[in-house]
């Protein structure tokens, strides 16, 4: 008997390391059940050189600098108000109420700068913000301080304070710490704020269960879960979802202020939806979010849902760059008021296009999750969209200046900005709403978090760029890769083994939608292998060190049309190479030049070039344009005869560079004259 007990001893001792050291993902879904493609750990792929090593060192050398500034400062003021709610300062509370959580994000895409550089002075700078922060937090363990510091408001008592948002990413946050840190200061608060949530919105409430609309929390409390192996915690994610639709949408002293039904993904319940509604961000953290929930539970229902409503998203309500939210104000298709969301399916207007910063990385977000539980490209596809075009767009190439919202055609004196509060015409250094800038530096800074996945047996390379993979395969095994490429701008990726086992194992290599034609060969050889864009490659061989793998995928310039129900783009097209869709940019046009007099000569030649001088370094396209003359200014209709046109030789920029040259007119969509 004692044999028996000392031989189980050792098999713990055994599998512990193992364990502990494949739980250190973004998200922590090694012990997920329904997980095809796991996470790697946060520092096991570093950018080396190219694109994302590039964006990656702004992120640590002027996009966290700069932020931290702002919000430690008397602008920004987030962490004055942890300080006032603490008793560590005189004042009053400033910023929006979902102000807290845009402090965590920014504290979160630290921990992925650290979990790269590994330099010791971010932890000191993050045990500070969090001391503040575990004093600021009430005994029960409350923590909201707008709520806090303005007598008035009681908790939990109208849902416009956005108490979720603020509790999801201070969940996420603690729990990345704890994985890169090892530490539990910041953890403990986390469990003693979600011990609090569980007593209040667990059992059954009429009014707390129409209350957590803003779905960040359920994200939050599965990685509490996965981080603590507390099984409420994913009960009371579980029943946030089971809430929504349960109740009569009507108004209440609790949503009073804020709009209800179909904005708050509370109108249809999600496991019968099937069309995007609402505002966008909510909408897609929720998707996440229920993601997290089925990767746990295997639910068949949450699954089928997430698949018709990703497809909805992705083929009927997206832009082609990736971005969502087609409105700032409008109505569903349940006739219901929203906000900076979905409207009709195929209505995508160019000029009043909100795209939100937000719900793009969203997108990611959301895909990022679905390419886990299916283990197919075409996520991995929208996350690359999404990173390269409409993510990148809401920041300036510096760094320090931001979009809210992302349209793809600006037309100056269109729009009178004096009436709106998240648009601008040109980057602004701080927004009064910040939840974008620190969502978008974060997503740069944990980027290479998402390059590569774990296989059941073997490793799938989903994201391009020059890096280094040290990692552990499923079966503990060691496995290191080393990739060179000048990817986005080339299509060329050299992948090299420099550690593997002796046994046969997948590399999966993605495809992208895009790269018809692709080859693939390994030690210069071509393999009896079907490549087909838009799916992973897989090759199962006996790998040794010094093996190279050659990823050749064509380059081509191309035109990208609308479906016929997009009004808006009818008769015109976008112009892509790779993942990057590109923009014409009135800098680039004669003076004077009305963007929407510019049209694109099928036949021009279009020629790419890299250009490492412009615009931090970017690859443009050049084109023969045609500029019409006798556009209409005047009057909504007139007669018109046919127009006359003069050629002029420019350049095309990515979408992502656009207005880092002065206010500028831009647009995506360009009518296009066939020959």
């Amino acid at each position: 008997m004692k044999i028996k007990n000392l031989t189980s001893f050792l098999i713990c001792i055994l599998i512990i390391p193992f364990t502990y050291g494949q739980e250190k993902g973004i998200i922590n879904n090694t012990n997920s059940p329904h997980v095809k493609l796991k996470s790697i750990n946060m520092g096991e792929c570093v950018w080396t050189e190219g694109f994302w090593a590039e964006k990656f060192k702004i992120a640590e050398t002027a996009m966290l600098p700069y932020m931290e500034s702002v919000l430690t400062g008397e602008v920004g003021h987030a962490l004055n108000n942890f300080k006032i709610a603490a008793g560590e300062k005189e004042g009053e509370h400033q910023g929006m109420k979902w102000h807290d959580g845009d402090f965590y994000k920014f504290m979160e895409a630290k921990m992925y700068i650290y979990a790269q550089n590994k330099d010791q002075s971010i932890l000191s700078e993050l045990d500070e913000y969090i001391r503040i922060i575990g004093k600021a937090q009430e005994e029960d363990g409350y923590l909201q301080t707008q709520i806090q510091l303005v007598p008035t408001v009681d908790r939990y008592d109208n849902r416009r304070y956005h108490e979720m948002y603020n509790t999801g990413h201070l969940l996420t946050s603690a729990c990345i710490h704890k994985r890169i840190t090892g530490q539990k200061n910041f953890l403990d608060i986390a469990i003693k704020h979600a011990n609090l949530l569980y007593t209040i919105f667990m059992p059954e409430d009429k009014k707390y269960g129409r209350f957590g609309f803003n779905q960040t929390q359920i994200m939050g409390l599965v990685e509490l879960y996965r981080t603590t192996n507390d099984e409420k915690y994913l009960k009371l994610a579980e029943k946030f979802i089971n809430n929504r639709g349960k109740y009569k949408v009507e108004e209440t002293p609790s949503t009073k202020g804020y709009p209800i039904g179909d904005m708050v993904q509370e109108y249809t319940p999600l496991r019968e939806s099937s069309e995007a509604v609402g505002h966008a961000v909510l909408a897609l953290y929720y998707y996440a979010g229920a993601a997290d929930v089925y990767a746990e539970t295997g639910e068949q229902a949450l699954i089928d849902a997430l698949d018709r409503l990703w497809t909805n998203v992705t083929d009927k309500k997206m832009y082609v760059t990736g971005a969502l939210g087609q409105a700032h104000y409008g109505a569903s298709t349940n006739r219901q008021m929203i906000e900076e969301g979905f409207i009709n399916e195929y209505m995508m207007p160019n000029m009043t296009a909100y795209n939100e910063t937000c719900a793009n990385i969203c997108n990611s977000m959301f895909s990022y999750r679905m390419l886990g539980l299916h283990g197919e490209s075409k996520y991995a596809d929208i996350m690359e969209l999404v990173v390269y075009n409409s993510g990148l767009s809401g920041i300036s190439l510096e760094g320090k200046d931001y979009y809210y919202a992302n349209p793809l055609r600006v037309i100056d004196g269109s729009r009178d900005y004096e009436k709106m509060n998240t648009e601008f015409p040109v980057r602004q250094p701080y927004l009064d709403c910040f939840c974008c800038p620190p969502n978008l530096v974060r997503t740069i800074s944990k980027l290479s978090g998402w390059a590569y996945s774990k296989s059941h047996n073997g490793i799938a390379v989903n994201l391009f760029g020059g890096n280094k993979l040290k990692t552990t395969l499923l079966d503990g095994s060691n496995i290191e890769l080393t990739q060179e490429t000048n990817y986005p701008w080339e299509g060329l990726v050299k992948i090299t083994i420099d550690k593997s086992k002796k046994d046969a194992f997948d590399v999966m290599l993605r495809i992208p939608n895009w790269a018809e034609n692709t080859k693939i060969m390994v030690n210069d050889e071509a393999l009896n292998l079907t490549v087909e864009a838009g799916k992973f490659a897989i090759i199962n061989r006996k790998w040794k060190k010094g093996d190279v793998i050659t990823i050749d995928m064509p380059m081509e310039i191309t035109f990208i049309e609308g479906h016929t129900r997009i009004e808006e783009v009818r008769n015109q097209v976008a112009v892509k190479r790779g993942p990057i869709v590109y923009c014409v940019e009135s800098p680039d046009l004669p003076q004077n030049t009305n963007i929407v007099d510019v049209y694109l000569n099928s036949d021009t030649l279009l020629q790419a070039k890299y250009k490492p001088d412009f615009l931090k370094g970017v690859t443009t396209i050049s084109a023969e344009l045609l500029l019409r003359k006798n556009s209409n200014e005047e009057k909504m209709y007139r007669t018109v005869k046919k127009p006359t046109f003069e050629t002029y030789k420019t350049q095309l920029v990515p979408y992502y560079s656009w207005s880092n040259r002065g206010q500028a007119e831009m647009t995506v969509f360009l009518p296009i004259l066939w020959k």
